[in-house]
């Protein structure tokens, strides 16, 4: 029997309805704010294999991805798969930067727990007043079945976020931050992926020999914990506050720069203090949804930079002062 063509137009929506009921019988049973604790839990511990499409201020870019966890320490290969072949080798927080165009190896300290989800809400996240956090539907990820969750903010001091969580796993398929305007500044979103599979330690070799490249350490910063500054700004953003408070030591510097974080318990704003530099411009700065802003206070620069809206650094650092 032949179907009317009417009843096949419908299908998509029969469908969608299905998928609707589905996501909201799973809200009634899930709490979003669980599903993100199981997300930090799945990032640290995951090992996974697959291709990452990944875009930022409208261009796109595909990479393979190897990582896994062993006694807590995190290896992995990242290799770009267009341009000049550059290859990310990380054991812990050693990472290795493989640039085959200039028969060069960057070794470098990274702190991150994760390469490419640095933005997500960790595991201890706990959302104030300034989020709403909630369930929108099911949706396929690379093959996979994922639950489509959206942090929102009540204002316009920091962004949103959308996250597909695998049902089985809770593990991130894909992610957007969101701008003010609802768009997607920055996408991470794996083509496809394989989840809790052995990665065997040829996977995370490099993939080209290294032998007569030029091998250059970046120098490390050094860094006191836990300092006292008379450094404060006098109009935060509601939700914000200092968290922490470091002494900075740049390579190449005597100077200790001053380093304040501020966080709503999920967006982050660094505030660096260092004397005047006359080379220094001031005024805003933009990669992808990372926003800086520089100015001049009393014979100091100020340095404010997150992954917030540029409204957020610029009014946090013009009103930073001495108490």
């Amino acid at each position: 029997m032949r179907f009317p063509r009417i009843t096949k137009l419908l299908w998509p929506v029969l469908f969608a309805g299905q998928f609707a009921c589905g996501a909201a019988a799973f809200a009634e049973r899930v709490d979003p704010n669980e599903l993100l604790n199981r997300m930090g839990a799945a990032v640290q511990s995951t090992s996974y294999e697959g291709t990452v499409i990944r875009i930022q201020d409208g261009k796109a870019e595909a990479l393979k991805v190897v990582h896994t966890v062993t006694d807590g320490v995190i290896h992995e290969k990242v290799v770009a798969q267009e341009g000049n072949g550059l290859e990310i080798i990380r054991i812990g927080n050693e990472v290795h930067c493989i640039l085959p165009d200039r028969r060069s190896v960057l070794v470098e300290e990274w702190d991150d727990q994760s390469t490419l989800f640095s933005t997500l809400p960790s595991s201890e996240v706990r959302f104030g007043s300034e989020y709403d956090v909630s369930i929108v539907r099911e949706e396929r990820v690379a093959g996979r079945q994922t639950i489509l969750v959206a942090i929102r903010p009540h204002d316009v001091y920091r962004y949103g976020h959308r996250i597909w969580l695998d049902t089985e796993t809770s593990f991130p398929l894909q992610t957007q931050l969101i701008s003010e305007d609802g768009d997607a500044i920055e996408q991470v979103k794996f083509a496809d992926i394989s989840l809790n599979k052995e990665i065997h330690a040829s996977a995370l070799a490099p993939s080209i020999s290294t032998e007569n490249f030029r091998w250059l350490n970046q120098p490390s910063r050094h860094v006191k914990h836990d300092i006292e500054t008379l450094w404060e700004s006098t109009d935060l953003p509601p939700g914000f506050r200092a968290v922490a408070t470091h002494g900075e030591t740049m390579p190449g510097s005597e100077e200790v720069v001053t380093h304040i974080l501020y966080s709503d318990g999920l967006a982050n704003i660094s505030v660096f203090v260092a004397t005047q530099d006359k080379a220094t411009a001031a005024g805003p700065s933009r990669v992808g949804g990372s926003n800086s802003y520089s100015a001049s206070i009393d014979g100091y620069r100020i340095t404010a930079v997150g992954e917030v809206p540029a409204v957020t650094v610029e009014q946090i650092a013009t009103t930073m002062s001495r108490r």
